[in-house]
């Protein structure tokens, strides 16, 4: 064995080791496993490499395993990879939270979780997943939408999908109460409350689909997607009339969505990318979670979370070249480094109805729609709190708003 430092830190990942841990079972320093992640290639003293490779031959045949397969076969910067995936599944505090959640909800005993999505994540190969990503990208929204009208057959008289004008027809569920509400965003006209703080105390995955939820997580590692587990609104109840919109909504968590609805989407799209059945009794994690539309309205029973998005329209002038006035409509393709629908058309605002500081005034739908337009639009990092720890105890105080945003609040009938 030609032992680098590349080698070294694969050896690290393979026996799921932190700097600190490594470096006490090989016994030296914590500086030089360090040195090791700098220097890739750097050539370890000959006392090193035989400290390596006593621990490599002590190892037990899983480690030998992974070992083998970050150090054989791939080129350099694929085997760093794998190697920076290993240590995500170690040190990243929010894959640490999904892998607890994970044990939980599936009853198994603590420990497992890791140890399974460590196996999937040693024989996961990334080209695939590209691969299968480029498959899912050809899938359009209409197939889409015609696939879950196939699935979901007998929806009650007052309900129905969204369609605007005869052509753009939507996976949408929505009431004839629900349209043409022309309700301002305002605390007075669309406030929700939060009825709970717990609501993932009841949650349990049968073996499929915590086998699923493994898999999730390991190809999260493998594709190196950001995932961090904030607090998450669920929606219990609501009640849409002209001009006001009320209702509740419970606390979650994002992992329990990721590794349980979210994975719904990607069932569908792969199964309509390999022109396979999309009906029921073919979608086994659709299935188990949303099997009818009783199932669908049945919100105190489920998690329904997701977006607050809004499609929007800016006015411009008339322009010699372009023509006469008209709006530009804002549509974004998202990251390939995000969990949900990445690499898919979005509109702008849209993000994960979410609390930052302020459970209560967050649950507000307009929160989100505004610090979703300081974000995406106007260019505001510290309001994503899937960067960094929020620092601010109000992100949104009007003393601390862009020039845009305050703009649009103090204009509020344009």
């Amino acid at each position: 064995m030609t032992w680098t430092g590349e080698a070294a830190c694969a050896l690290q990942a393979a026996m799921q080791l932190t700097n600190e841990a490594f470096a006490a079972r090989l016994g030296i320093g914590v500086r030089t496993v360090a040195g090791w992640h700098q220097k890739p290639t750097l050539r370890p003293q000959a006392e090193m490499r035989q400290l390596l490779g006593t621990a490599l031959d002590q190892a037990s045949a899983d480690v030998q395993a992974r070992f083998a397969a970050l150090t054989t076969g791939p080129p350099a910067a694929d085997v760093s990879k794998a190697a920076d995936a290993e240590e995500r599944l170690i040190a990243d505090t929010n894959i640490g939270a999904a892998l607890h959640w994970l044990d939980q909800a599936a009853g198994w005993e603590p420990g497992t979780a890791r140890g399974d999505v460590a196996s999937r994540l040693a024989q996961l190969d990334v080209w695939q997943l590209r691969d299968r990503a480029n498959r899912r990208s050809r899938v359009d929204q209409l197939q889409i939408a015609e696939a879950l009208a196939s699935y979901y057959t007998d929806p009650p008289a007052d309900y129905g999908r969204y369609a605007a004008g005869n052509d753009a027809l939507t996976s949408v569920m929505t009431s004839p109460g629900w349209l043409e509400l022309d309700c301002p965003l305002t605390s007075t006209a669309g406030r929700l409350s939060v009825a709970s703080t717990s609501a993932d105390m009841s949650v349990h995955l049968d073996a499929e689909s915590a086998s699923h939820a493994a898999q999730r997580l390991a190809e999260t590692l493998a594709l190196g997607v950001r995932m961090v587990d904030m607090p998450l609104f669920g929606l219990r109840a609501i009640s849409a009339h002209k001009g006001t919109i009320s209702g509740s909504v419970d606390v979650s968590r994002f992992v329990r969505y990721a590794l349980t609805l979210d994975l719904l989407e990607g069932e569908l799209v792969d199964a309509l990318a390999a022109d396979a059945p999309t009906g029921p009794g073919s979608l086994p994690l659709r299935d188990r979670y949303l099997p009818d539309v009783g199932a669908v309205l049945d919100l105190p029973n489920r998690l329904c979370a997701g977006g607050t998005l809004a499609l929007c329209a800016i006015a411009r002038p008339a322009s010699p070249y372009r023509g006469p006035a008209d709006y530009v409509l804002l549509v974004q393709e998202r990251s390939g480094h995000v969990v949900n629908a990445a690499r898919r058309l979005a509109v702008i605002p849209k993000g994960f109805h979410q609390p930052m500081t302020d459970y209560r005034a967050d649950a507000h739908i307009g929160a989100t729609l505004r610090r979703e337009m300081e974000e995406e639009l106007f260019g505001r990092d510290e309001t994503d709190n899937t960067v960094a720890d929020q620092r601010r105890a109000d992100p949104m105080h009007p003393s601390r708003l862009s020039d845009p945003m305050s703009w649009l609040l103090a204009q509020p009938g344009r």
